[in-house]
C-alpha cells in the first residue's frame, strides 16, 4: 500500500482528497442534518460518496485517469452546489478544489473545470453580498488557479526528469535494469492474453575487463556506446534493448521463435563481429537466449537465459546458446 502511494502521485493526491473528504465532510453533513438543513446535508454526502467512491474504484483497478477525473468532477460540482445552496461560508470550499483539480486530472480539462466553477457561482450570484464581494473572489479564485497551475506544471516536469533517471542508464541512454523488470512483467502478461511469442537475450562482451585494462575506462565506454548503436540499427522498433549491469545488456523480441530467431540471433553475431573495433582488434560477445514457456514466471525465463549465456561463456566465447537447446549452439569462431 505505501509503496504505491509512493511510487504513484496520482492515486496519491487521489487518496488524500478521499481522505480529507471523511475528515472534513462527514462533520458539517452530520451538523447539517441535525441543524435541518436537509437540502445541504444531503448535496455533502453525495459529494462525500462520490469521492469515496472514486478512491476504491483507483486502488482496485489501478485506472487514476478516470478515478481522478470524476474526483475533479465531484468535487467542482460539489463546491459549486454548496456555495449555492449555504450562501457565503460555502464559497470556501472551492478554493481547495480548484488546486487539486491539476493533480487530478490534465491541465486543460482542469482549466475548464475552474473557469465552468467561477462561472457557475458567478450567474447564480446569491452567494454574494455585492458587487465588490463578487468580483473579489472572482479574482482570487483566478489566482488561485494560475498558482495551481504553475506548481503543478513544475511538479510534472520534475517528476518526468525523476522517472527519466530512475528508467535509463546515463551512458548508453537505453532502458536500465528498473525498466526491463517492469517490460518482462508485461510481456509476459501480454503473452499469456494474445499468444504472442517473445524472446530473451542475454549477451556479455567478450573480455571486457581485459580492454579497460589495457585501454582505459573511457575506450571501455566507447564499445559499450558502439555496441548499443550496432544493435538499435540491427534490431526493430518493437525490441527492447537494456542494460542489465556492466557490459551485459538484455535484449527482448516480441513476436520471434524458431528459424526466425535464430537468423535474428546470427545476424546480430555476424554484425558485431564485422563491425565491433577497439584499438586491441575486434570486439566479440557471447549471447544467451530463451524463448518464453507458457505459464514461465519472469524470474525463471530470466535465469533460464543467464543459464544459457553463462554456457556460451564456459564453453569458449563469441558463440549463441539456446536454453534447452543446447545441439543449436554455434562453434566459437577464432578471431585474430
Amino acid at each position: 500500500m505505501l509503496y504505491r502511494l509512493r511510487t504513484d502521485f496520482r492515486l496519491s493526491i487521489i487518496t488524500l482528497l478521499g481522505a480529507s473528504a471523511v475528515l472534513g465532510i462527514t462533520p458539517f453533513a452530520v451538523m447539517r442534518f441535525l441543524q435541518g438543513n436537509v437540502v445541504a446535508g444531503i448535496v455533502d454526502t453525495v459529494i462525500l460518496l462520490g469521492i469515496t467512491g472514486s478512491v476504491v474504484y483507483a486502488w482496485m483497478t489501478g485506472d487514476t485517469r478516470r478515478s481522478g477525473l470524476v474526483c475533479a468532477l465531484v468535487a467542482c460540482g460539489g463546491a459549486v452546489t454548496v456555495g449555492a445552496v449555504v450562501g457565503e461560508p460555502g464559497l470556501f470550499w472551492l478554493y481547495p478544489c480548484l488546486v487539486t483539480t491539476f493533480f487530478l486530472t490534465n491541465p486543460r480539462i482542469a482549466v475548464i473545470l475552474n473557469i465552468a466553477s467561477v462561472v457557475a457561482l458567478v450567474i447564480h450570484g446569491g452567494a454574494f453580498r455585492s458587487e465588490v464581494h463578487l468580483w473579489t473572489f472572482v479574482a482570487t479564485a483566478l489566482v488561485v488557479s494560475a498558482c495551481a497551475y504553475v506548481f503543478a506544471y513544475r511538479n510534472h516536469n520534475q517528476r518526468e526528469r525523476l522517472e527519466h533517471l530512475a528508467t535509463v542508464d546515463p551512458l548508453t541512454g537505453i532502458k536500465n535494469r528498473r525498466s526491463m523488470d517492469e517490460e518482462l512483467e508485461l510481456a509476459v502478461a501480454n503473452s499469456v492474453r494474445t499468444g504472442l511469442p517473445y524472446a530473451l537475450v542475454l549477451l556479455d562482451i567478450d573480455h571486457f575487463k581485459k580492454i579497460n585494462d589495457e585501454h582505459g575506462h573511457g575506450v571501455g565506454d566507447d564499445v559499450l556506446i558502439d555496441l548499443v548503436a550496432l544493435l538499435a540499427q540491427n534490431t526493430r522498433k518493437s525490441d527492447q534493448l537494456f542494460r542489465f549491469g556492466g557490459e551485459e545488456f538484455v535484449l527482448l523480441l516480441p513476436g520471434v521463435d524458431g528459424i526466425g530467431l535464430k537468423a535474428v540471433m546470427n545476424n546480430l553475431q555476424q554484425v558485431l563481429r564485422k563491425y565491433m573495433k577497439h584499438p586491441g582488434g575486434t570486439v566479440t560477445a557471447s549471447f544467451g537466449v530463451a524463448l518464453l514457456k507458457p505459464g514461465e514466471s519472469v524470474d525463471s525465463w530470466l535465469a533460464r537465459a543467464d543459464a544459457a549465456l553463462y554456457r556460451a561463456k564456459e564453453t569458449g566465447r563469441d558463440r549463441i546458446v539456446f536454453s534447452d537447446e543446447p545441439e543449436t549452439s554455434e562453434p566459437a569462431v577464432q578471431t585474430a
